[in-house]
């Protein structure tokens, strides 16, 4: 009998971590449908680099915008109709680009992009948060982390690969396809993402959640909350310090080190791998205790400290890579935590029916760091202040931590009360 009881939850809960981590890494593939194909794209049309990143810069804004709106939408019609909204935004932008013949052709493909990339926080924390068991819930966001460095990796050699062999419009078909096939996978696993009218409404009593039936649960009081804003703004620094390695790596580790082309590229390599493995590291740690806002602490302080000793340009060349793969793990390690402490902030005071909102907004602060990063860092590289960017970076993780232990805080406070 018991036996019974626990098989049960446990493959519901794998089917859902499995369905909602598969339509993540398809976010995250995405998120790279451009990048990858600037070296055809920018000879085919005439684009300069400013160009070029300005196609990404409308993907992030429309991405933050629509982020914190499509959570309301989570919230009142369910996740499943938006999820599949999204994937199908995905569709059109890589069949558009298949057939585009300008410049303007390609910022609606960076929009329709960003739409699309908009909807999978909120959502898949919506789903993450109601259907799996609570003491599974370190894995699943874990999972869902994995999945999307794994979108991530698997992009640019999927399109690139296609590119070479057949030309970019085909590279394009070949990822409307890949989303036909993610929006497939979603409407056949109905079960695992569909939410019952009574479910949506059921507090989750292993969580210790409750809802208000005050004002605080209208539909824009979490607005008035300090912990989620504190959460937009810890996505917003950590973000923003992604975005400068994400954007930079490669001649970061250049000029500061000597590195050659392609060993230079291998230091963002290693800090993606490190953050993954931190990821998986990370779930493990989430689910034993309560307080993450300290686990995101120490982890970030150990990011930031690893960047401080990676800018200061004292490392042998040979080990950069493995810093780099170091300190992407610290990172990592703080992600699931990360998830959680979001879920505190919104149920605190809110229950489950702010989940949609609450995540939709603090995870707008993700597409703002990426968007702002350029801005913030460019400048510096263009001055040669190198070393300068990577001090940014740890500065930016070192003012996180306080963001978060200040959600840790008063989350602990309004549940107590």
């Amino acid at each position: 009998m018991n036996s019974t009881a626990t098989t049960a939850p446990m493959r519901s809960d794998l089917r859902v971590i499995s369905l909602i981590s598969f339509a993540h890494g398809t976010s995250h593939f995405f998120h790279l449908l451009l990048p990858p194909l600037f070296p055809w794209l920018m000879p085919e049309f005439g684009l300069n680099f400013t160009q070029a990143g300005m196609m990404m810069t409308v993907f992030f804004i429309v991405s933050g915008v629509g982020q914190a709106l499509s959570g309301f939408i989570v919230d009142r019609v369910g996740p499943r109709q938006v999820l599949l909204a999204g994937i199908a935004c995905f569709i059109l932008a890589a069949l558009l680009l298949s057939v585009a013949n300008g410049y303007a052709m390609l910022l609606v493909v960076g929009g329709l992009a960003g739409l699309g990339n908009s909807v999978f926080h909120p959502a898949d924390f919506t789903v993450l948060n109601r259907k799996v068991s609570h003491a599974r819930l370190g894995h699943a966001f874990s999972a869902h982390g994995l999945s999307g460095n794994l979108g991530w990796a698997i992009a640019p050699v999927f399109l690139t690969g296609i590119a070479a062999a057949a030309g970019w419009r085909t590279a394009a078909l070949g990822a409307a396809a890949l989303g036909a096939a993610a929006w497939a996978v979603v409407w056949f696993g109905r079960n695992a993402t569909e939410m019952e009218t009574a479910e949506a409404n059921t507090m989750n009593t292993e969580a210790g959640t409750r809802v208000s039936s005050g004002g605080t649960a209208s539909t824009f009081g979490f607005l008035g909350v300090g912990a989620v804003w504190m959460c937009f703004m810890f996505f917003l620094l950590v973000t923003t310090a992604f975005g400068a390695l994400q954007n930079y790596a490669t001649p970061l580790m250049q000029n500061v080190y000597g590195l050659p082309v392609a060993a230079a590229a291998a230091t963002l390599s290693f800090f993606l791998l490190g953050g993954a493995a931190g990821i998986a590291v990370g779930g493990a740690l989430a689910i034993r205790g309560a307080a993450h806002d300290r686990l995101i602490a120490a982890a970030l302080s150990a990011a930031a400290l690893v960047a401080v000793l990676i800018a200061s340009g004292a490392l042998p060349p040979w080990s950069v890579s493995l810093a780099m793969g170091t300190m992407g793990f610290f990172g990592g390690i703080a992600g699931p935590s990360r998830d959680l402490l979001v879920r505190q902030a919104a149920t605190a005071r809110f229950g489950q029916q702010a989940f949609g909102r609450v995540y939709g907004f603090v995870y707008s602060g993700l597409d703002t760091g990426l968007a702002i990063s350029p801005l913030v860092f460019g400048p510096l590289m263009d001055a040669g202040r190198f070393g300068v960017v990577l001090g940014g970076v740890a500065l930016l993780q070192a003012l996180a931590i306080l963001t978060a232990l200040n959600v840790g805080r008063q989350s602990r406070s309004s549940q107590a009360a």
